[in-house]
């Protein structure tokens, strides 16, 4: 089984995954280090089924051949936030904004652990270290307390961004939903012990180079406040995902800019989650 904690160690923590088996997929968790079957075939379906917290759900057989494939295939919305860490609201020469800056991908962005991150020759490729939000159950005009209850759990991310894209207008839409491109998991962590406003460290690593590090609890807007901020105009459902922005050391942000190429390896670990690794592969 693939080594899912860097640079960490969390076993208090409930992970939860979608899992490759010799079967087909299945959702799963990992108790006393082997993954156990759970009652749906990935964790877009049990987020939609489930009647139980999802901590109360029985686990089923041992799954010695299981891997960590996307943990969320079939997301109706996938929304992000901009510019939420201090840092990187720095970098980019901004001010610190009033409301979180949003912009939508699509679910066809999504990819999972080890993946390639596929993109054609002669863009700007650009990585981006963040904290996902699971929804677990809906949300149309929450407060803040009423959108911190409706957290399923947590996972990583990167928001590879395509710069020249981006730049070519001042809506980003069309430099980050690029088709496969948005690495999502290895696993799903329940909040009940894991609290980003107390802290997770936050990092990327691209071929073994550390390029970002912050921290959770310096972001704008938390959580529980993006989701009911985004509850206000638009539904959230069980098995939407949320991305909260990501810290200072993005590669545009450098001098000279530094861009991933042809083979990279990039790492995005969150504290208490695990790492998500993915080559980059240029084609065209």
């Amino acid at each position: 089984m693939r080594e899912l904690q860097y640079p960490y160690e969390s076993e208090s923590l409930m992970h939860l995954a979608t899992l490759a088996t010799p079967d087909g997929t299945t959702a799963g968790v990992l108790l006393d280090g082997q993954w156990r079957r759970l009652p749906a075939d990935d964790l877009s379906a049990l987020l939609a089924t489930s009647t139980q917290p999802l901590t109360e759900l029985e686990p089923g057989e041992v799954l010695p051949d299981a891997t960590p494939v996307q943990p969320l295939p079939r997301p109706r919305k996938v929304i992000c936030c901009g510019l939420n860490y201090g840092d990187h609201i720095a970098e980019t020469g901004r001010e610190r904004p009033a409301y979180p800056t949003l912009f939508a991908k699509y679910a066809d962005t999504l990819i999972g652990p080890d993946e390639p991150i596929e993109l054609p020759h002669g863009v700007d490729i650009d990585w981006e270290a963040e904290l996902a939000v699971v929804v677990g159950a809906s949300l149309r005009n929450a407060d803040v307390e009423q959108a911190g209850a409706a957290i399923a759990g947590y996972t990583v991310a990167n928001d590879i961004s395509v710069r020249d894209w981006q730049r070519r207008t001042l809506q980003w839409f069309q430099g980050k939903a690029w088709d496969a491109t948005t690495p999502l998991g290895p696993v799903v962590v329940t909040p009940d012990e894991l609290d980003p406003v107390r802290g997770a460290e936050v990092t990327c690593r691209v071929n073994g180079v550390e390029r970002q590090r912050g921290n959770t609890r310096t972001l704008v807007f938390d959580c529980a406040s993006l989701l009911a901020y985004i509850s206000t105009f638009t539904v959230l459902r069980p098995g939407d995902v949320v991305l909260t922005g990501t810290p200072g050391g993005v590669g545009m942000a450098m001098d000279p800019p530094l861009y991933l190429r042809d083979g990279d390896i990039v790492e995005v670990a969150v504290q208490g989650i695990g790492t998500l690794t993915n080559r980059v592969r240029l084609t065209r």
